[in-house]
């Protein structure tokens, strides 16, 4: 592809295995500087293998569940390349709770760490996109947010809130050359992923090939109409297309 995207800086966030990993790779194959989010041991593999490939990638450290945290990881992501014109989210935690095994504090602290750091990173990153007259904010969120799972009471509900939110902050940022989406993709085949479908396949005593595996999740489980799982790379060209002028 080329999607003019040469030259640009981006900030994603909650980089680790599977689909924050291969946005990252995505984008610096389009030209752009990379500045990561996530666990050190990830973030920095991911950092070295897009170095050893050409890219620029740097990263930022932080706790995105605190003031302090996120302006310590917007001002590292600002400084390594000048400054960040797209912002990926898609730090997030995803316990598994019920509704009446989720305390109070289990929904408040989720809210703070789903929700309030968007918004704390938005306001942070937003301003100087603004002053540039040029941006892409895009929230990762997932398919809980319409169609919630039981076990996932908390979580789903704050995907459903960064739903919302991508719609109010659109009309906030308006006319300033700032777009803003949300991506929710469905069930995604990871090295995670594909390792949990896999154990599921052997105790439902399934065959044990991929594509047999894959058909029956779709069938049976997931009940994708497409008849397969998405692929990281999927998310990832989506990603690209989106953040391109």
């Amino acid at each position: 592809m080329n999607l003019k995207l040469e030259g640009k800086r981006a900030l994603v966030t909650g980089v680790s295995k599977g689909i924050g990993e291969g946005i990252a790779k995505t984008l610096m194959h389009e030209g752009v500087a990379v500045v990561m989010h996530g666990p050190s041991e990830e973030v920095n593999r991911i950092v070295r293998e897009i170095s050893a490939s050409g890219g620029k990638a740097s990263v930022a450290f932080g706790d995105l569940g605190t003031d302090e945290g996120a302006e310590h990881v917007a001002d590292r992501a600002m400084v390594a390349y000048g400054g960040i014109e797209i912002l990926i989210h898609q730090a997030a935690v995803f316990p598994e709770h019920g509704w009446l095994s989720a305390t109070p504090k289990d929904w408040s602290d989720i809210y703070n760490k789903n929700v309030v750091s968007l918004v704390r990173m938005v306001r942070l990153m937003a301003p100087q996109m603004r002053d540039r007259g040029w941006g892409r904010i895009i929230q990762m969120s997932g398919g809980v947010g319409a169609e919630p799972q039981v076990n996932l009471a908390d979580f789903a509900a704050t995907q459903a809130a960064n739903v919302n939110l991508t719609i109010s902050l659109t009309h906030e940022l308006a006319h300033s050359g700032i777009t803003v989406n949300t991506i929710s993709p469905g069930p995604i085949v990871t090295q995670d992923s594909e390792t949990v479908w896999r154990d599921m396949a052997e105790k439902r005593g399934w065959d044990a090939d991929w594509k047999g595996i894959e058909r029956r999740l779709c069938q049976e489980v997931l009940y994708s109409p497409t008849g397969r799982l998405g692929r990281v790379e999927d998310v990832a060209n989506l990603v690209a297309f989106i953040a391109s002028p």
